[in-house]
């Protein structure tokens, strides 16, 4: 592997980073709020899962009368 100076290296990663297409200040604001949205949904489902399962289980064990 050849080695590669360090200011050489810094020169490539400015040259990669002006490459990059920078997402604008709304796209991240929307997916930010998208993020927080289907985290919540994933919550709410898997909290009526669990609520069904235990449901399901205490009426099948015959526990918790």
């Amino acid at each position: 592997m050849a080695k590669v100076s360090p200011f050489k290296f810094l020169q490539e990663v400015r040259s990669e980073t002006e490459k990059v297409t920078w997402p604008t200040r709304r796209e991240t604001a929307i997916t930010t709020v998208m993020v927080f949205v289907m985290s919540a949904a994933a919550a709410i489902f898997f909290l009526l899962a669990d609520q069904v399962i235990r449901f399901g289980v205490t009426l099948v064990l015959g526990i918790g009368r």
